[in-house]
């Protein structure tokens, strides 16, 4: 095994503060409040386990809120850049650098409950979008459901010339399909756009009811129907891991995969809970589509997934096939 010296004089040229009396500490990137429930439920579990695990030699140093720079789709430069050395982030941000990670995202491909464990069971499938980075986490969210601001969402009809928010290029396509107009649009600018009319809608799971208080803007959710998930991802800084012992890469390694089961975990219970708590509010709408409601719906959604696959290709085919629910 290296020793830390050695370690420090391979980081020296980023900016790392390092000498043989202190650990290491790394930068964590992330966009979202220090309230939200995955810096408890999953960030800080993660930097627990990094620093037990390497025996204090290493330290992850969270930065929440932005701290390191704002907006959800930078967040991946950040760590290609060096300006941290872990980031969170959504590769439907960046959609044109991550297209076979977001096979995960198309309607009908994974389950919402099942889907991290079977993007970890193909992980190598996914490996040739980082070279740039070190994939560190992986892990699939609960499915997407419209939040509306005034208009309820029952039929395809309903959702015809309304604005919608999309979360990523995929979501954009499917939300065309069904009649709307996408409108790309970061997590962070959909409480404001809903309550001023810049939008009529957004694509987004449970979890914003609270997380992004949408249960104060939206009045109506709908669900049911066959939709998109948002996978999450967090990467390292290439140089960074490239200066690691194999033991420490190891322990990343196991931390952040530890950290994908801990983050589809929180999303699920989060989104369960957000469903649950609109419903309790005044007012609000919750719109459970039948299986005879959602099927105009699905049979876009269906075609959707088939034509997105189709236009990527044989290895997109190959995760399609590798990932689909049975």
């Amino acid at each position: 095994m290296r020793t830390i010296s050695t370690i420090t004089g391979a980081l020296f040229g980023l900016g790392l503060t390092l000498n043989t009396a202190t650990a290491e500490t790394l930068k964590f990137a992330n966009f979202m409040a220090p309230t939200h429930p995955y810096v408890e439920s999953t960030f800080a579990p993660f930097a627990k386990a990094v620093e037990d695990g390497t025996k204090g030699e290493i330290k992850v140093q969270l930065y929440n809120g932005g701290e390191l720079g704002a907006g959800p789709a930078e967040q991946y430069s950040r760590a290609v850049d060096g300006v941290a050395e872990f980031s969170i982030s959504l590769p439907g941000y960046t959609a044109s650098t991550f297209p076979l990670t977001l096979v995960t995202e198309l309607p009908g491909i994974i389950d919402e409950k099942t889907g991290t464990e079977a993007i970890w069971k193909n992980l190598d499938l996914f490996q040739p979008e980082y070279k740039r980075v070190k994939l560190v986490a992986l892990w699939s969210s609960a499915e997407n459901i419209i939040y509306s601001a005034k208009k309820p969402i029952r039929t395809l009809e309903d959702i015809k010339g309304m604005k919608v928010r999309v979360p990523s290029r995929n979501t954009g396509t499917l939300v065309e399909a069904w009649g709307g107009t996408p409108v790309s649009m970061p997590v962070s600018d959909v409480y404001n756009s809903l309550q001023t009319g810049v939008i009529d809608a957004a694509m987004i799971d449970g979890t914003a009811t609270k997380a992004f208080r949408l249960g104060e803007v939206a009045n109506s959710i709908t669900l049911g129907m066959k939709t998109t998930n948002s996978p999450f991802f967090v990467v390292m800084n290439r140089d960074a891991w490239d200066g690691l012992s194999d033991e420490q890469k190891a322990v990343v390694e196991a931390a952040g995969k530890q950290a994908s089961a801990n983050g589809q975990q929180m999303q699920l219970r989060v989104a369960a809970a957000g469903i649950e708590s609109f419903a309790a509010l005044p007012g609000k709408d919750v719109i459970h589509l039948t299986p005879e409601q959602a099927a105009p719906f699905d049979t876009i959604s269906d075609g959707v997934t088939q034509k997105v696959v189709s236009d990527l290709g044989e290895k997109a085919a190959q995760i399609a096939e590798a990932l689909k629910t049975k």
